[in-house]
């Protein structure tokens, strides 16, 4: 399956870019990040135009680039300033720069028409650096294609079974999912709501809810890359009050960013945002940890089914049943997105 282009995806996070040169291939496109003196991080393509070797293997001097190779140097636009053995340098001497805007604790690249980047556009996932949220984060990278996490993370019913003793209980499968698209949007919204059901060791350890609680899954993706999962977790029976205040409750905003790095292998950037223990490291460890163990869990599962699916015969079809309708939208909204591009 091809990309989405002329869209927004995470390349990193905001500690992830510094002084130092780094390399990172999105979309099948490889980039080289890196911040200005001024602080700004900034994208160019990762091949220098002489013989093509990554400048990502280069030095620095100043917010100049060099090429490690042959010392072709760079502006932060791109723009070749020098090249060695002569003082002219050719006018075709640049490589492509890419609009990126750090958002969000986000570095999110755009991966297309350079003319045509919005950053009205990207999604917003505000808890990340929210002085009310304490967050914790990783990246997991993926041997298999992006969709395959996509359909993965807006079906949340394989917690009961590949989760089980982290965040997955019964209750997740046996209760039915609501699915909405808002196409003008480009969003996809896929709710479960349980009512007095088992606390997973992933709440209950971290929450110190003892005993049954309800517990709300709302999803929101926003293709092609941020994935956001609006967690509720409450002891039974505690609803928000009639003025909509729910501080009695607690929440967790589980952020993914689904970014493909080339058709079959994908960036699994997580993170956890929650407004409970905000200041107990004990908890952040824990939900760290835990969260990253859900990860690899999923990344296990996912890199065997692309190796299944990779050694398939041609024509196989699947089936689908009503827990797929989130992901069923979501596969249709990516589609659609590609043939726009």
């Amino acid at each position: 399956m091809p990309f989405a282009r002329n869209q927004w995806y995470v390349a990193a996070y905001g500690e992830d870019i510094g002084d130092a040169l780094f390399g990172r291939t999105i979309c099948g496109e490889p980039i080289l990040f890196y911040r200005t003196a001024d602080g700004r991080v900034v994208g160019m393509a990762d091949r220098c135009v002489h013989r093509r070797y990554p400048l990502s293997a280069g030095s620095r001097v100043g917010d100049r680039v060099v090429c490690g190779y042959h010392g072709f140097t760079y502006d932060p636009d791109g723009s070749c300033v020098a090249v060695p053995g002569q003082s002219r340098v050719p006018r075709t001497a640049r490589v492509p720069s890419y609009p990126v805007v750090e958002q969000d604790s986000l570095i999110w690249v755009w991966i297309g028409d350079a003319a045509a980047a919005d950053s009205a556009a990207i999604p917003r996932a505000p808890w990340l650096d929210s002085p009310d949220y304490t967050t914790v984060r990783g990246m997991e990278p993926l041997a298999a294609r992006y969709e395959l996490l996509v359909d993965n993370l807006m079906d949340l019913s394989h917690e009961t079974y590949l989760h089980a003793g982290y965040i997955g209980t019964p209750e997740v499968a046996q209760t039915p999912i609501t699915t909405e698209t808002d196409e003008d949007a480009g969003v996809v919204y896929a709710r479960r709501r349980m009512k007095d059901v088992e606390c997973p060791p992933f709440y209950a350890n971290s929450t110190g809810i003892k005993g049954r609680i309800d517990r709300w899954q709302d999803i929101e993706y926003r293709p092609p890359c941020l994935y956001l999962l609006h967690s509720r977790i409450a002891p039974t029976g505690l609803e928000p009050g009639p003025d909509g205040d729910d501080s009695a409750a607690n929440h967790a905003e589980i952020v993914y960013a689904i970014t493909p790095e080339t058709e079959h292998s994908t960036f699994d950037f997580w993170m956890v945002a929650r407004d409970f223990a905000r200041d107990d490291e004990e908890v952040s460890a824990f939900l760290a940890e835990s969260n990253r163990t859900v990860v690899l869990q999923d990344v296990t599962a996912l890199n065997l089914l692309e190796q299944a699916i990779a050694a398939e015969p041609e024509g196989y079809q699947e089936l689908s049943i009503n827990i797929d309708t989130g992901g069923l939208a979501a596969r249709r909204m990516l589609h659609r997105l590609i043939e726009q591009s």
